[in-house]
């Protein structure tokens, strides 16, 4: 089954969201958040650490199985559409990335 990867650049709240959308879509076999499988690219013992300029949204990991590609198609096209409404910004990972 394809396995669609997302990133989520927003707020928790946006990322509720497009977590809820994707689990009431017909067709979908699984959603699971990853962010905590992603490393964290801040450094506590930077001297920067914590400042407001360098304190920006977070990045959030999804994962979706879907049983086909016309359901991957699907899915695509409607978290862009929930992601503009909500001001965030969505990727789509490929497996090589």
């Amino acid at each position: 089954m394809p396995m669609l990867n997302l990133r989520i650049t927003g707020r928790q709240d946006d990322v509720r969201a497009i977590k809820n959308l994707l689990q009431s879509l017909d067709g979908i076999e699984h959603v699971e958040d990853v962010s905590d499988l992603m490393p964290h690219m801040d450094d506590p013992d930077s001297s920067s650490a914590g400042l407001s300029d360098v304190a920006g949204p977070d990045i959030h990991g999804i994962e979706i199985e879907v049983p086909n590609d016309a359901t991957a198609r699907r899915v695509r096209e409607t978290v862009d559409a929930l992601a503009f409404d909500l001001d965030a910004l969505v990727e789509f990972v490929d497996a090589d990335d």
